[in-house]
């Protein structure tokens, strides 16, 4: 019965389609053809084995199985010239197995991982890494349920008791466990018996921190737009490059105002004012930044804002220098963000841990390599920040993370497979913590065989081993003492010492109020911000509007009174000249006419005299004109 998937009608009209069916069946049937040669050479060996027995020759003496022809075999590390590689269940021989102790080996102190496996747990062959190379950073690794938290759980316990400050992201609340002493239990105890471990329950000094002003998970951990900077934002709001640069622009342009841009709103004011009236004359002095794509971003802000964004931006902004605190007796503060909601905003979440990282660059010296780095930063669900990240995001990651070990920081990136993690910050890890793999398709399987690629040549066939492996079991390498990488080693892990279950939500309640820096970071703060000297700004400049456009009103008033008594004016004197034109004429045609002969008065000239007449007809006449005051 053929296990080929049955043809879609059509296909065959489409070589495409073809051409990739051929290439998962050609992978598939390579990765199966892989396994079955495995199996077949330990039979062989287990075999040969016996045969040697029977006929005399020692147990241990390993008798090398046949080799896969050339053209058959699976790419794999390159085995050591002197045997081939044995099958993943097979044991080391005992010159593999001292290679390995002696590769882990040293005087320094360390943080002990777990013991050597082979076939059983070899509790006299203990993995470790040097306390020193944990500021070389590292990669723990491994599908969900392979015990990457326990792992985690480890390393930051044993750090903290060698005084060495710990930050990690809490995703699900299990590592608030490590503030109270773990449980004995059977299983447990049997588990530590057979590794050789001195297992006792304690807890570690933790301090419990919150996104934003969720005060009740943790201490609030605000930061300012400014400090958060466009590159980060442009981040979480899913610009593309050109408004990326755009919003650099208007980061720039409040920096030389001296706007100060606290929280989203202040950011927003910005935006509102340089696409208003009052501020187009200042965006077109923007190069680059037009006013459709400072529309766009102020749209995109008011969506992240709305999503509940606005409450990780603001003051008091956090001093991650709070997170290289040691305790009086000298033990490491176990920093813990609890970001239960972290699937709501994946992006928020990384970039801010991001943002977090690159403030410890920016306000920590340069000390150079230390005996023991002062704060190693656990980066969970590491593929959400590299997932979608543009060529400059890759860029200023890959910077920080190659510069802050001088910084006296160690970053352990915690995903996975080893393929979420970009090729040039994967070449920044010095150690590896493995846990199993899964390759359930043709592309699993050749993630599987890329991840298997990158390891030193061993006496694993670790493509096997590395999907073999049981819970709280790894693959490890590391760096030694002298910087060099210790053989890969199948390691089973010691169990943490703390609790491995979340604490009760008022016992952790407790722990926050309790904390001193809550006192300093739990209350935000609203100060004085461009939203702020932007409004005033605004008001200043309406109410100058306002006044201009009053005194223009009043202007043109007196400009009309003005024209119109100019009018009342001129109808006023043409009245006068037309009354004057009436009396002279009145004037004219009451006068006597010349005659040569003084004729005889009338009676009244008789009465009053001529002189006298005259004046009262002058008086009657001035008077029904208005004229009668003339001077």
């Amino acid at each position: 019965m053929s296990d080929t998937a049955p043809s879609v009608p059509g296909s065959a009209d489409d070589p495409e389609l073809a051409r990739l069916r051929a290439e998962a069946e050609a992978a598939e049937a390579e990765l199966r053809l892989a396994r079955a040669r495995a199996d077949l050479a330990a039979a062989e060996a287990a075999a040969a084995r016996a045969r040697a027995a029977t006929s005399g020759h020692a147990a241990a003496e390993p008798v090398p199985a046949e080799p896969v022809p050339a053209e058959t075999a699976v790419e794999t590390p390159p085995a050591a010239p002197a045997a081939p590689l044995p099958a993943a269940a097979a044991p080391l021989t005992d010159a593999q197995v001292a290679t390995i102790a002696a590769g882990y080996t040293g005087t320094a102190p360390a943080l002990d991982l777990g013991v050597l496996v082979n076939g059983e747990p070899v509790a006299s062959v203990p993995v470790r890494i040097p306390l020193a190379m944990t500021n070389r950073h590292g990669l723990v690794a491994g599908a969900t349920g392979t015990g990457k938290t326990r792992t985690l759980q480890l390393l930051a316990e044993q750090l903290s008791a060698n005084g060495v400050a710990v930050f990690a992201a809490d995703i699900k609340g299990d590592l608030s466990g490590i503030a109270a002493p773990g449980v004995a239990s059977e299983k447990l105890l049997a588990r530590t018996a057979a590794l050789g471990q001195d297992w006792s329950p304690r807890a570690y000094p933790t301090e419990f921190y919150a996104l934003g002003d969720d005060a009740g998970s943790g201490i609030p951990v605000r930061a300012t737009v400014s400090g958060f900077g466009p590159l980060l934002l442009s981040r979480v709001l899913g610009l593309n490059a050109t408004q990326e640069s755009s919003l650099g622009l208007v980061f720039h342009y409040a920096d030389e105002k001296g706007l100060a841009l606290v929280d989203l709103s202040d950011l927003r004011a910005v935006l509102t004012f340089l696409t208003s009236d009052e501020g187009k004359s200042e965006l077109k002095d923007l190069g680059g930044l037009s006013g459709a794509t400072a529309g766009v971003i102020l749209r995109e802000l008011v969506a992240f804002s709305a999503a509940g964004a606005d409450t990780f931006f603001g003051e008091p902004e956090l001093d991650v220098s709070a997170f290289l605190r040691t305790t009086a007796q000298g033990e490491g503060v176990v920093s813990l963000l609890e970001v239960p909601n972290v699937a709501s905003r994946p992006e928020l979440y990384s970039t801010f841990l991001m943002y977090l990282l690159a403030e410890l660059y920016e306000v920590l010296p340069e000390v150079g390599d230390l005996d023991k780095p002062k704060l190693v930063f656990f980066f969970d669900e590491a593929h959400l920040l590299f997932r979608d990240a543009s060529k400059a995001f890759l860029a200023a990651i890959t910077q920080t993370v190659r510069l802050i070990r001088s910084k006296g920081v160690g970053v352990f990136f915690v995903t996975q497979t080893p393929k979420d993690v970009p090729g040039d910050v994967l070449a920044q890890l010095g150690s590896r913590v493995q846990h199993a793999l899964r390759a359930f398709t043709p592309d699993d399987a050749t993630a599987l065989r890329a991840s298997v690629r990158t390891y030193p040549a061993s006496g694993y066939d670790l493509e096997r081993v590395l999907q073999e492996l049981g819970t709280g079991e790894a693959i490890v390498t590391v760096m030694d003492e002298r910087g060099t990488p210790t053989p890969v080693a199948w390691t089973r892990l010691f169990a943490p010492r703390a609790s491995m279950s979340p604490i009760p939500a008022d016992d952790l309640g407790a722990a926050v109020s309790a904390s001193p820096l809550f006192a300093q970071y739990g209350t935000p703060i609203d100060g004085e911000s461009a939203r702020e000297i932007l409004a005033a700004r605004m008001q200043a400049a309406t109410e100058a509007r306002e006044a201009a456009e009053r005194a223009k009103r009043a202007a043109a008033d007196e400009a009309e009174y003005a024209k119109q008594k100019a009018a009342i004016d001129k109808a006023h004197a043409e009245a006068q000249k037309k009354a004057q034109r009436e009396y002279d004429r009145l004037l004219q045609s009451t006068a006597a006419p010349a005659r040569r002969s003084t004729p005889s008065a009338g009676p009244l000239d008789d009465l009053l005299g001529r002189g006298s007449t005259k004046t009262i007809l002058n008086g009657v006449i001035r008077g029904i004109f208005g004229t009668g005051r003339r001077r």
